[in-house]
């Protein structure tokens, strides 16, 4: 069966399936925990029987003090066994369920590095985390809760009632009357409760993104002195993403308040026709009194179990934006090397690429040999970071093919493939950690001595140490700690430490000042020696002494060669260089 046809057949399932399967790796923790959850509810159950014992013996006159005494020390002893039954039930379901919730988010993670970049790039900013970590942990209750409560709450009703018609099958069915009824409020509850979910996902998801839209961009909002109109669209999304929930909840109250007075009230029946019998003669006080205390117990149950319908309904919306995204089109890629690279030439022929529907490569070939430096530039939009990103493997061609020593790079592992690249962007991602870490990234397994190794050798050592706290300084969130020249060092060091054949930079100084460049190429030119790179730079001067500048416009190439052939050959790269020379001389002028 090929991949479209599987991803097809898996959109089919239903969510208990698939919480079937996320919570299989622990199903005998869940197992367990339905068992002990039924001795819960057991227990539970028990002391209604002993007091029914003791009124029957109280009534018949055959229960003296100690009798009384011993069914006491039952109930005594049951209420405890419940308490204990209950406290291990869901220990040991909330334990396997936060094993599960982070098997999913692993799996969730990993889903996205198998991706081609452009469907995450795709997505608002936020949508991904606040389905990996607010989504996802929706599914606590479901599985923590639902699945042994539910279960031994569906289960003992039926035990119960079943005692119940060998005492009396009259009196038995007469306490189900108000069922049908409150069942009745539950579903007109339920009805719409799918679509009033979905509308609360849609409005919070509008308000996650709008809330980092505002703090994002808060810089520019108070710059632009934007401050009132851009509250006011978050205000408003506040508004719904509130006024969605009070909807809900107004709609359904009177439906749920109606069923939970309802259902329970199964005496409602059971009295009056009872005394009726027993008025008659055809049902004894004993067993009167025992069908009503068994009674009390017989909806609480029930009651416990739909209390969980809303969760029902939610998993459905949750699973689905879980499974939409494993659902997701993958880079396909063989799990093992079928044939080894000879070399690392990298050659593109015919490479055809469209973001959606709109195609922006049109049939590239471009060879890139080991060992040499190469340059693409044009204008922007032309495609150079979109020929970077598929020879990064972060996308796969439309068209075409991407070999890397003579083997399409789709017939290679990506994690093999990967080593192979150390890619540096204008806008490297630092996290939240020290900066030691961030560095260790281009090789996890790296000792201390190996990072500062790689800083020193990148001209980073003698900054860092001037940080605050060394190495160990903590760069902020994207960085936000380091200027835009420190980060960049620091992202060549993490990639120099990496250690890869193949470098790309994808202009890489296009927002550092005079200074920092100068810094930043002299650790560029540490980082490559030896290596092959590609570099993207819209500074024509950094680029000039490349083996090979290719000129890329309107998504194909237009000319190659070194600077002295192209400022010969090509009209458009010798306007490109006479308009960055003028620029950089109006630079020093100022």
């Amino acid at each position: 069966m090929d991949e479209k046809n599987k991803r097809k057949k898996a959109r089919k399932r239903g969510a208990l399936s698939w919480v079937m399967e996320f919570a299989g790796s622990r199903r005998s923790s869940y197992i367990a925990s339905v068992l002990l959850a039924i001795l819960s509810v057991l227990s539970g159950f028990a002391p209604y029987i002993f007091m029914a014992n003791i009124v029957r013996g109280l009534l018949e006159k055959t229960a003296d003090f100690g009798y009384c005494l011993t069914q006491c020390l039952w109930m005594a002893l049951f209420f405890v066994l419940d308490r204990l039954f209950h406290a291990a039930s869901t220990t040991m379901s909330h334990k396997a369920t936060f094993e599960v919730l982070a098997n999913i988010r692993r799996r969730l993670t990993k889903k996205l590095a198998r991706m081609p970049l452009g469907d995450v790039l795709d997505e608002a900013s936020g949508t991904y985390k606040n389905i990996i970590v607010e989504r996802v942990d929706s599914v606590e209750t479901t599985l923590a809760h639902m699945i042994p409560e539910v279960t031994s709450n569906l289960i003992i009703p039926f035990v119960i009632f079943a005692y119940m018609l060998r005492i009396d099958w009259r009196l038995s069915l007469l306490s189900l009357l108000t069922v049908p009824v409150g069942g009745v409020f539950f579903m007109l509850m339920m009805s719409g409760s799918q679509e009033s979910y979905q509308n609360t996902v849609v409005k919070t998801k509008a308000l996650n993104d709008t809330a980092v839209e505002y703090i994002g961009g808060i810089e520019v909002i108070k710059a632009f002195g934007k401050a009132k109109t851009s509250y006011e669209k978050f205000a408003v999304a506040a508004k719904e993403g509130a006024d969605c929930f009070v909807e809900w909840m107004r709609r359904c109250n009177v439906y749920q308040n109606g069923a939970l007075v309802l259902m329970p009230a199964t005496l409602l029946a059971l009295l009056p026709f009872g005394v009726s019998y027993f008025m008659k003669g055809s049902v004894t006080a004993p067993s009167l009194l025992m069908l009503i205390i068994l009674s009390l117990g017989l909806i609480q149950p029930f009651v416990v179990a739909a209390s969980y319908m809303d969760d029902v309904s939610k998993m459905g919306t949750i699973i689905g934006e879980v499974t939409d995204i494993l659902d997701k089109p993958e880079l396909i890629r063989p799990e093992t090397m079928t044939e080894q690279p000879q070399g690392t030439d990298i050659c593109l022929r015919d490479v055809r690429f469209a973001y959606k529907e709109e195609e922006v490569l049109h049939g590239v070939d471009l060879t890139i040999r080991e060992g040499t430096v190469n340059a693409l530039v044009g204008p922007s939009g032309s495609g150079k970071s979109t020929i970077a990103k598929l020879i990064a493997s972060f996308w796969d061609v439309g068209g075409g093919s991407i070999t890397f020593g003579g083997v399409d790079i789709r017939k290679i592992p990506l994690d093999d493939y990967q080593k192979k690249i150390a890619y540096v962007s204008q806008d490297n991602y630092l996290f939240d950690m020290s900066v030691m870490e961030n560095i260790r990234l281009g090789d996890p397994n790296a000792t201390d001595e190996q990072v500062m190794d790689a800083a020193k050798a990148c001209g980073c050592h003698e900054f860092i140490l001037g940080l605050e706290n060394g190495y160990q300084t903590v760069c902020g969130g994207s960085g936000s700690h380091l200027s835009g020249g420190e980060r960049q060092r620091i992202s060549i060091a993490r990639a120099m430490l990496k250690n890869a054949p193949i470098v790309i930079l994808d202009e890489a100084t296009a927002y550092t000042d005079p200074e920092n460049e100068a810094l930043v190429q002299r650790s560029v030119a540490r980082l490559v020696q030896g290596r092959t790179l590609l570099v993207i730079a819209h500074r024509l001067s950094t680029i000039a002494s490349a083996d090979q500048i290719v000129l890329i416009h309107d998504g194909h190439v237009e000319a190659s060669g070194t600077q002295e052939e192209l400022l010969t050959s090509s009209e458009l790269y010798r306007r490109m260089w006479q308009a960055h020379i003028a620029a950089k001389e109006g630079e020093s002028d100022d």
